[in-house]
């Protein structure tokens, strides 16, 4: 075991012992490797540097209470890299290799892995680019798939305590038919300036609109919008820019465990007043209470604002007593390491 102040640890990357790596060309994938070195060599033409054939994927491992290294649900995260490498014309690992690669950075780095209740958890980053020199635009036909990882604490330095969103309508963070519902790199590079300008005035978090009518709510810039009104609704956005969230969908199940009707529907942004609780939910955070949101010369709030709602604090509880494996995990999220 490291010698790490795991109970302290931010979100950024420390070092480990490695990451894994398949490489395919020729109209197949390699054997898995694992490697020390932490740089890639790459062509100075390859295809993702001009042309953003990349996408990748997040997600965790946990040391639950009995000792057990745990994924939790790597195969959504395989499914869902595999839709985003088709949307932009990309060979993707197979389930079956994605979870291979995930177990073998895992194992290879186990004493990385943060120990049962510090908090703490083990952060994957599955990458895949293409790595073909191109000068013209065309897909690539060579494709490395990567998978780092690196042990993290809280999103936010807070942890699970409420913050403040603004809607900025200025900046979309994808098209209407575009590439929002991938996870590709692109994606991120667009909610940069915008979450730049939130932050200079106080907020940590950018709330983005539809980019057809700007009317309403799309997702966060670092996650999907979730919810709960006065009646015990939980509601989400539907809509075809915005990426599926893994910690969502488990939250909705959740939810439904709970009693709350759930529905994916539009969610006007003059309806904001409908929610007592609002949270943004995704891997890295699991849910990120938020007290308000301004939205032009209007600011809605949402329950107090030292502490969050009691239903997405039941709800982010919930979900990590399966992953730390201290409740059942009756609905098969775990994986062995």
């Amino acid at each position: 075991m490291q010698n790490l102040d795991w109970k302290n640890l931010g979100f950024a990357f420390l070092p480990t012992n490695g990451h894994v790596q398949s490489d395919f060309a020729d109209g197949k994938w390699g054997p898995l490797q694992f490697k020390q070195e932490a740089y890639i060599p790459m062509h100075v033409a390859a295809n993702c540097l001009h042309y953003g054939q990349a996408c990748f994927e997040g997600l965790k491992a946990f040391t639950t209470k009995g000792g057990k290294a745990v994924l939790f649900r790597p195969d959504r995260n395989a499914d869902r890299l595999r839709a985003s490498a088709d949307r932009i014309c990309m060979e993707a690992p197979s389930e079956e290799l994605f979870i291979a690669a995930c177990r073998m950075v895992c194992d290879r780095n186990r004493d990385f892995i943060p120990p049962y209740g510090t908090g703490a958890s083990f952060y994957l980053r599955p990458l895949l680019i293409g790595t073909e020199p191109t000068i013209g635009i065309k897909p690539s036909a060579t494709y490395s798939f990567i998978v780092m990882a690196t042990p993290v604490g809280p999103y936010y330095k807070d942890g699970f305590s409420p913050v403040e969103a603004v809607v900025l309508e200025d900046f979309d963070r994808a098209a209407p038919k575009g590439t929002g519902r991938a996870k590709m790199a692109g994606n991120y590079a667009a909610s940069l300036k915008p979450g730049l300008v939130a932050k200079k005035m106080g907020y940590p978090i950018v709330l983005f609109t539809d980019p057809r009518e700007n009317l309403y709510v799309d997702e966060f810039g670092t996650s999907n919008f979730i919810g709960i009104t006065a009646d015990g609704q939980y509601k989400t956005p539907e809509s075809s820019s915005i990426l599926q969230s893994i910690t969502n969908e488990s939250l909705q199940v959740l939810a439904t465990d709970l009693g709350l009707k759930v529905s994916r529907t539009p969610i006007r942004l003059s309806g904001l007043d409908q929610f007592t609780e609002v949270g943004a939910c995704g891997t890295a955070a699991v849910i990120t209470p938020v007290h308000a949101i301004q939205y032009r010369d209007r600011k809605f709030t949402f329950g107090d604002k030292a502490k969050a709602g009691q239903t997405l604090t039941r709800l982010y509880q919930g979900l990590q007593a399966i992953q730390y494996g201290e409740t059942a995990d009756k609905h098969g999220w775990l994986v062995n390491v």
